[in-house]
C-alpha cells in the first residue's frame, strides 16, 4: 500500500497554502507604509529569482551568472507591452498584469534558449564567464537603445502596490515554488540531479545531457523573466543599472546561503538578503553617513561560509526536518 498522498491531493493542499499566504501578506501590507509594502514585493520577487536559479546552480550543477540579463528581458518586455498593450480597460488594470508577466517570461524563455543552446555544451568557470557576458549584453543594449529609455530608463509603467497587486506577486511566488517543487520530484529532476553528480555517468545511462541542461535553463530564465516582469509593474520604473552584474551575484548570494539544491533554502535565503541590508540601514545614521552596513552584511555572510560553508538548509527541504522530543529520564 502507498502511503505517499496522490499528486492531486499534494497540488491542492500546496495552492491553499498559497493562496492563504498570499492573503495574508496582503492583509499585513494594507496597514504598513509605502517602504514596508515595497520590501515586501521585494522579498517575493528575490524568492522568484533565487529558486528559479537553484534549479540550474544547484539541482543541475552549473553555474550561472546571467540571471539579471533575463530579468531584464523579462522586466522591459512587460514594460513595453504595458504602455502599448492593454487587452482589459483601466477599471480591470489588474488583469492585464498575468499577460504581461508571462509574456516577459517567455521572451526570457527564448533569450535562455538562444544562449543556452551554444553555451550548455560548455562547463564550470567557462559557463560561468558566457552567462555573465550575455548579461553585461543585454544591460548595454538596454542603456543604448533609445525604443526603450535608453539611459534614461522607462518611468510611468502601469502598475499598483495595492491588495490586489501583493496578492498577485505572492501568488507568483508561491506558483513557482510549487511547478519547481513538482519539477525537482520528477523524472526531469532525477535527470537535473544525476548530471550534477555525475554527467558522464549520466551519458551512459542514455541521458542527453545538453538538452537536460538547455531544458533547465530555459524554465529557470522563464521564471526570473517573470519576476521581471512583476518588478516593473511593483516600481513603476526601470533603469539599466537595476540589472548589472551586482544583481547576479547578489542572486547567486541567495542560492549559496540558503543551500545549494534546496529550495526552502532559496526562499529563506532570498528573504534574509532582501531584508538584512535595510535592516543595517540605520546604522549610517551614527556613522555620519558612512555606509558600515554593507561592511557588516559581507562580514555577516563570511562568517556563515566559515561556519556552515553548505549554507542554512544543505541540500535539504524543510519538511525533512525532524524535530524530537528530549528523551524522558528515568527516575
Amino acid at each position: 500500500m502507498n502511503d505517499k498522498p496522490s499528486l492531486t491531493n499534494n497540488m491542492f493542499v500546496g495552492w491553499v497554502f498559497v493562496i492563504a499566504a498570499a492573503f495574508a501578506v496582503a492583509l499585513a501590507a494594507m496597514g504598513l507604509n509605502a517602504y514596508v509594502q515595497q520590501i515586501l514585493f521585494y522579498i517575493a520577487i528575490n524568492i522568484m529569482l533565487a529558486t528559479s536559479l537553484n534549479l540550474v546552480n544547484g539541482f543541475c550543477g552549473q553555474f550561472s551568472l546571467g540571471h539579471a540579463g533575463f530579468m531584464a528581458v523579462g522586466a522591459y518586455t512587460g514594460a513595453m507591452l504595458s504602455l502599448k498593450f492593454a487587452p482589459f480597460p483601466e477599471n480591470l488594470g489588474i488583469l492585464n498584469f498575468p499577460i504581461y508577466v508571462i509574456a516577459g517570461g517567455l521572451a526570457a524563455a527564448a533569450a535562455g534558449f538562444l544562449v543556452g543552446m551554444p553555451s550548455l555544451r560548455l562547463r564550470g568557470d567557462y559557463l560561468a564567464i558566457v552567462t555573465l557576458g550575455f548579461g553585461e549584453i543585454i544591460r548595454v543594449t538596454v542603456l543604448n537603445t533609445e525604443a526603450v529609455g535608453g539611459a534614461r530608463g522607462l518611468y510611468s509603467i502601469p502598475g499598483n502596490t495595492d491588495f490586489a497587486a501583493c496578492v498577485h506577486v505572492y501568488l507568483w511566488a508561491g506558483a513557482t515554488i510549487l511547478l519547481l517543487w513538482r519539477l525537482v520530484h520528477s523524472s526531469y529532476g532525477r535527470a537535473f540531479m544525476s548530471v550534477r553528480e555525475d554527467e558522464i555517468a549520466a551519458e551512459c545511462m542514455g541521458i542527453n545531457t545538453t538538452s537536460i541542461k538547455v531544458k533547465a535553463f530555459i524554465i529557470s530564465s522563464f521564471f526570473a523573466g517573470a519576476a521581471g516582469a512583476l518588478f516593473a509593474q511593483t516600481t513603476n520604473s526601470l533603469n539599466p543599472a537595476t540589472f548589472t552584474f551586482v544583481k547576479s551575484v547578489d542572486v547567486v548570494i541567495m542560492v549559496v546561503l540558503g543551500g545549494m539544491g534546496s529550495l526552502s533554502g532559496s526562499v529563506v535565503g532570498a528573504i534574509l538578503v532582501t531584508i538584512l541590508p535595510e535592516a543595517l540601514r540605520p546604522l549610517q545614521a551614527y556613522t555620519g553617513g558612512v555606509d558600515l552596513r554593507m561592511v557588516i552584511y559581507s562580514l555577516a555572510l563570511i562568517l556563515l561560509m566559515i561556519l556552515r560553508p553548505q549554507g542554512l538548509f544543505g541540500s535539504r527541504e524543510w519538511v525533512q526536518f525532524r524535530f524530537r522530543r528530549p528523551r524522558a529520564t528515568g527516575s
